[in-house]
């Protein structure tokens, strides 16, 4: 199961990034519920949404249409998206998807 736990980073005059600590396997049993629960944190996102990559432990071709899919959400409402703390197994299924430049690091 996805675990999300989000707290806002940083202070000052630029709203802050929302962080989304991610954590588990994002396969067929878990993208529904984490797409929606990333859709709907984008209404309360002022700033740069942030997903922190670093304890998942399976990423299937579902969840990179998850990220894909709330990444294009989010550009629509003006909010950026970045991943951070990416493993070296999703690292590389980005890379080999051609997808790595479509996420800018934090």
């Amino acid at each position: 199961m996805t675990v999300i736990d989000t707290a806002p980073l940083g202070a000052g005059s630029r709203p802050a990034p929302t962080f989304v600590h991610l954590t588990g396997e994002i396969d067929i049993f878990t993208t529904a519920r984490l797409r929606q629960r990333l859709i709907g944190l984008l209404s309360h996102s002022p700033g740069r949404l942030v997903l922190d990559l670093s304890q998942v432990t399976f990423c299937g071709t579902g969840g990179l249409a998850v990220l894909l899919g709330v990444q294009k959400r989010a550009r629509s409402l003006g909010i950026p998206l970045a991943l951070t703390g990416v493993p070296p197994r999703i690292a590389r299924l980005l890379h080999v998807t051609g997808l790595e430049n479509r996420f800018p690091p934090l």
